[in-house]
């Protein structure tokens, strides 16, 4: 995985890939620079997933969509659209929880927990279970971060019982669909072993 992180991008789907993140990084300097500090903090912890692509190894596409997601999804808190679009928090957690869950998949196929998407061994309807499950979960942690959120930090953070389980629907649909991605589309930068 280390390999993988420090080699070089090739192509112009790599290059691009990597323009993301450097947006990243510049998005967390402009946060601090004209929002607020804890604005900045929020687009920094999107700095974590922002390079786990680079480690696993994923195809440019999914590196892509993967890092513009949670870019959008960062953003969407310091701009304060959960609350000014209607339907945005529902559009957010169905595609953020979607592709974190098609990439938690990656991972764990990747770590040789999970059997590897579209290996020879692999039925079609294994990720499309396993992706959905973790969406599912990833929804229920995303969800129980809010309430840390409000209880312990800002109280205006909005959550109520009908928007949480809106919100874990949203990202359970999200993951179905990335399991069903999972099951067809190569996701990974290996076309040689289906991983």
């Amino acid at each position: 995985m280390i390999r993988r992180f420090l080699r070089p991008p090739h192509g112009p789907g790599e290059w691009l890939a990597d323009g993301v993140r450097l947006i990243g990084v510049l998005s967390v300097i402009a946060a601090f620079v004209w929002w607020r500090p804890t604005d900045a903090g929020i687009v920094a912890l999107s700095l974590l997933a922002l390079v786990v692509p680079r480690f696993v190894g994923v195809r440019p596409s999914f590196d892509i969509l993967f890092c513009v997601t949670v870019l959008v999804a960062a953003w969407s808190n310091v701009l304060h659209l959960y609350e000014t679009l209607v339907g945005w928090d529902l559009v957010v957690h169905f595609v953020c929880t979607g592709v974190l869950a098609a990439m938690t998949y990656v991972i764990l196929a990747r770590l040789q927990i999970v059997p590897a998407p579209l290996g020879d061994e692999t039925r079609r309807a294994t990720p499309v279970v396993l992706v959905t499950a973790l969406g599912l979960a990833l929804s229920a942690l995303w969800e129980m971060l809010e309430w840390v959120g409000r209880t312990f930090i800002a109280p205006e953070i909005f959550v109520t019982y009908q928007d949480t389980i809106g919100d874990m629907a949203a990202g359970g649909l999200g993951g179905l669909l990335a399991g069903l991605a999972v099951s067809w589309v190569r996701l990974t930068d290996d076309p040689s072993r289906g991983r």
